[in-house]
């Protein structure tokens, strides 16, 4: 069903995480360290990656970081930290989603078959097919284009490389100019049921999307936070 590619130095979670999701049809290609998972990642992209944050030769932040360069590559990050700062930079660096060790096999199966199905990897059942054709329309306002169907993001002509979350979030806000979205709203736009995300991890993400954006126009104002209430999409 996808490609994915793990990345953790932890044989007992390699095998273990490989077995679960060959079982639902993927197929895993493993590394050890994050040296060599990046250029793996680099030279033969994936559908999807998961990496340890803590392993050797280079951890996961770093791997994040710099894959985050040149790809929007979906990710989920792991983790055998409970601090909230690691969660927060991962987001921040742009992961998609986040696990703490330990963790169930089926959960994090679930956590894939969501981040799959929002980045348009697996076929969608045909109870979903309206609100998916209506998500799938591309987008123009002002100076933002967005094409859903090919992930392409570009602002007054220059591309923009969007995360899987990045897009979905700011697609939500885009095709309603001048409403309010809650952080909720935005949620539930950007996440699948079965993924929790708490108000900082919005805000992480909304925080990079801006950065991108005033990359290629420094005067970048097109989405407003209101402090309480959530973020919305001001057309110029």
């Amino acid at each position: 069903m996808a490609n994915i590619t793990l990345v953790d130095d932890d044989e007992n979670i390699v095998a273990s995480v490989s077995l679960a999701l060959e079982s639902h049809g993927h197929k895993v290609t493993a590394y050890h360290d994050g040296a060599s998972g990046l250029e793996a990642l680099e030279n033969t992209p994936p559908d999807l990656a998961i990496l340890d944050v803590k392993m050797p030769r280079m951890d996961g932040m770093e791997v994040l970081r710099r894959l985050r360069q040149t790809s929007n590559l979906p990710v989920i990050m792991l983790t055998s930290k409970d601090e909230e700062i690691d969660e927060i930079l991962g987001f921040n660096l742009g992961a998609d989603d986040y696990m703490h060790k330990p963790f169930s096999q089926r959960l994090l199966i679930e956590r894939v078959k969501a981040l799959l199905r929002r980045a348009g990897v697996e076929g969608l059942d045909m109870a979903a097919s309206d609100s998916a054709n209506e998500a799938g329309k591309a987008i123009k306002r002002g100076q933002l284009s967005m094409d859903p169907a090919r992930h392409e993001c570009t602002w007054d002509g220059k591309p923009v490389k969007l995360t899987v979350t990045e897009f979905l979030l700011l697609q939500a806000l885009a095709q309603r100019p001048g409403f309010v979205k809650s952080r909720d709203n935005l949620m539930d736009a950007a996440y699948d049921d079965q993924v929790y995300v708490d108000d900082r991890t919005i805000d992480s993400h909304v925080k990079r999307m801006r950065k991108k954006f005033r990359m290629v126009d420094p005067e970048f104002d097109a989405i407003e936070t209101l402090y309480g209430v959530g973020y919305r999409y001001r057309e110029s």
